[in-house]
């Protein structure tokens, strides 16, 4: 595959279906300070109703690595450690390290109950992960080292996806037709990061970059091709209504900002936050975007913003991130 490191994905599953009804929690500053300041509840193997926000704590201690779930109830430490994390419709995926092989890596899926039903090595480091509003696709990014066209020591990414139900797989997107501006493309040093899903569970949004420049693709995951946007837009993150895409925006000073496009009109709105935000963000409900927040390397919080570019950022879930809306 023109000289790449290739993902190493070897999977036909088909996953139990678990139905999840995602009653979207409310956007606004008071829901965002329950969630907060909610107390701490007992660790739990079991959810039998998820509600809240699911993320990766960065709280210090036992508690570090693994995932919670904040929300009306507090918040729950479950025992499942991840790297990276989400889950949609009965569908969790985590990114985590092999217990028997530290520094290498495997994406494993869980169900409501985090019973893990399907597993596989790769090889990388977690960046990203995402599944379909439904639970049937899935979607991991990792960084990976060793592409011919780039610098000694220079990191790429490498995206995959995964159809639940069919088996079908893509170990990296790298192999998909693209369209560039209208026109067939082909290039050594195309990348993918970021996937996010529409609710046909065919087409997908996510990043792709050549020759210094990122876009924003459309993709046909059945066709196997892909289709620029448009420019200037990173990690993006489906609404869910499918109107809009939030995504973090390049800065001048190398960070990124927090951003909404409405796919209708192309037209697009900052929103009020902004700090340098480096994350995929998440829809906690049509009216409202969170992302985490890093505060040093090892530490970071959960922010929400109204996605109509006005109010402020509150503070969401304290020491997490990676955060998935549950219902």
């Amino acid at each position: 595959m023109r000289g790449r490191v290739v993902i190493a994905v070897v999977a036909a599953v088909v996953l139990a279906g678990v139905a999840v009804g995602f009653a979207r929690l409310s956007g606004d500053a008071r829901s965002a300070a329950t969630l907060s300041a909610a107390p701490p509840a007992s660790p739990s193997a079991r959810s039998p109703l998820w509600s809240g926000v699911l993320a990766r704590s960065t709280a210090d201690g036992a508690e570090y690595g693994r995932l919670v779930i904040a929300g009306p109830r507090g918040r729950e430490v479950l025992p499942l450690s991840c790297v990276r994390a989400y889950a949609a419709g009965g569908t969790g995926i985590c990114l985590r390290e092999q217990a028997d092989a530290p520094g290498s890596y495997e994406t494993v899926l869980f169900d409501r109950s985090l019973r893990q039903t399907w597993s596989s090595p790769f090889a990388g480091v977690p960046s990203r992960a995402r599944v379909s509003a439904s639970g049937r696709m899935v979607a991991w990014t990792v960084f990976v080292q060793g592409d011919s066209y780039a610098a000694a020591g220079a990191f790429s990414t490498r995206a995959g996806i995964l159809d639940t139900r069919t088996g079908d797989v893509a170990g990296t997107l790298e192999t998909f037709a693209v369209t560039l501006d209208g026109r067939p493309y082909e290039a050594t040093d195309v990348n993918f990061w970021g996937v996010t899903f529409a609710a046909d569970d065919n087409r997908f949004y996510a990043t792709m970059s050549t020759r210094g420049r990122e876009y924003l693709v459309e993709g046909d995951f059945a066709a196997r091709r892909v289709r620029t946007l448009r420019e200037g837009v990173e990690c993006p993150s489906l609404s869910p209504d499918g109107t809009r895409l939030a995504y973090k925006k390049p800065r001048p000073d190398g960070t990124w900002r927090p951003a909404v496009l409405d796919l209708a009109t192309m037209a697009e709105t900052p929103l009020a936050e902004t700090r340098g935000i480096d994350d995929q963000p998440a829809w906690l409900d049509d009216r409202t975007v969170m992302y985490g927040v890093a505060r040093d390397t090892r530490h970071a919080d959960v922010w929400a913003v109204p996605a109509d570019g006005g109010g402020r950022p509150s503070l969401l879930v304290p020491d997490a991130e990676s955060p998935a809306p549950l219902g």
